[in-house]
């Protein structure tokens, strides 16, 4: 088990004096790269999670084992930032945005493993960030709510990996209710549960086993395309500040006024905020098929218009388009890689499974790895002091 694996590398490093956190990845059910256009979202945390066992040290030192990566890495927190294992900015990050943010906070010792897929597209890097967060608010008493926290998070990630990600992944990541999924508005953060009933469906994920990197230019690229356009609409429009004030219906009118590509991101946003919506929606009249359409709907938006697929993934989906009992499919997560989420009835899990696996091997010579996935709760503790 990945705790105990975390406590008994803590004590081996450290000793036997150490708190343990832990913070969940996500899974989103839709809503893909509206977040930093300031739209809607609906992630649900997940029961995969990062571990972190932390303590407080004398010096103003940060010195963190990475399980996973078998690596230490010694850093002072109040000097300029020296070279580092990737793996480390995640909690560097956070504890200079802390610092940044007025917070006092003094050296520590970390261990953190995890059983989150890396690249999968659920979010392993705002778990850490998540879970380094709530552990330094703790140990050092900082007083600060869990959307300051998350925004923190996001801050490590914008300034110190080179990721100018918006807010789902880190709210996600905090805000999590088991057995619900969340509704995001990214705008003024406000956000509503939606009780996640599936009534005889189970989501699984189909993992290409393709790495994708959101630090990738093409993802930024994504983000300039859309506030170019957001530029261009308020030529005309002054009071539009992102792509959540546009609707389809505008883009349309106004299409001449676009580069093609920018327009085809554009219309993408306005577009899968309105299937968020309905989604929600969905969910709260329990229609399972009509939330599976909306699914199918964004993977053509993400594909097509935003051009953020891979021909694995859209492979995956087609599979699950063509197989009886899958309500919805879709890629998930930043794209390029990564995961496809499927909506299925559970009697269909098998046959899906089979049929994705022959279809996959056959086009790419190996099979994609499935998860089930299990809503949870989000970040926190869990143990007293030891």
């Amino acid at each position: 088990m990945t705790i105990k694996k975390v406590s008994k590398s803590f004590e081996t490093h450290f000793g036997n004096q150490y708190r343990l956190f832990a913070a969940p990845g996500r899974i989103n059910l839709i809503g893909e790269h509206t977040d930093y256009n300031d739209g809607f979202v609906l992630p649900a945390a997940i029961d995969k999670k990062i571990y972190l066992a932390i303590e407080p040290s004398d010096d103003r030192m940060m010195q963190v084992f990475s399980v996973d990566y078998d690596e230490e890495a010694n850093i002072a927190i109040d000097g300029p930032q020296p070279e580092m294992p990737h793996w480390a900015l995640y909690s560097y990050g956070v504890a200079r945005e802390l610092l940044s943010a007025g917070h006092h906070i003094g050296g520590f010792r970390a261990v953190f493993s995890g059983d989150i897929p890396t690249g999968a597209g659920l979010s392993s890097s705002a778990a850490i960030e998540s879970a380094f967060a709530v552990a330094l608010n703790e140990l050092f008493q900082l007083d600060a709510d869990p959307m300051s926290l998350a925004k923190t998070g996001q801050k490590a990630e914008h300034n110190y990996v080179g990721v100018r990600c918006g807010i789902m992944d880190q709210f996600a990541s905090f805000f999590g209710k088991k057995n619900h999924a969340m509704r995001l508005d990214c705008r003024s953060l406000e956000h509503a549960y939606f009780p996640l009933a599936l009534q005889g469906y189970s989501l699984i994920l189909a993992d290409t086993r393709v790495k994708h990197s959101l630090a990738s230019s093409a993802y930024n690229k994504r983000r300039q395309q859309c506030e170019e356009g957001v530029a261009l609409l308020q030529q005309k429009y002054p009071a539009i500040k992102s792509l959540r004030d546009a609707t389809p219906e505008l883009l349309t009118e106004h299409k001449d006024m676009f580069d093609r590509e920018v327009w085809m991101r554009c219309i993408y946003v306005t577009e899968e905020n309105q299937r968020v919506l309905n989604a929600c929606d969905a969910l709260q009249q329990g229609d399972m098929e009509k939330l599976g359409t909306l699914m199918f709907g964004s993977h053509s938006g993400l594909r097509d218009r935003y051009a953020v697929s891979c021909k694995e993934l859209d492979l995956l989906v087609e599979t699950a388009e063509n197989t009886k009992g899958v309500a919805g499919s879709r890629m998930m997560g930043g794209g390029f890689g990564g995961c496809t989420i499927s909506l299925v009835k559970t009697g269909a899990l098998e046959p899906f499974r089979d049929n994705a696996s022959a279809a996959f091997t056959k086009a790419f010579g190996h099979e994609p790895l499935f998860y089930d996935v299990t809503t949870g709760d989000g970040a926190g503790e869990l143990s007293e002091t030891r």
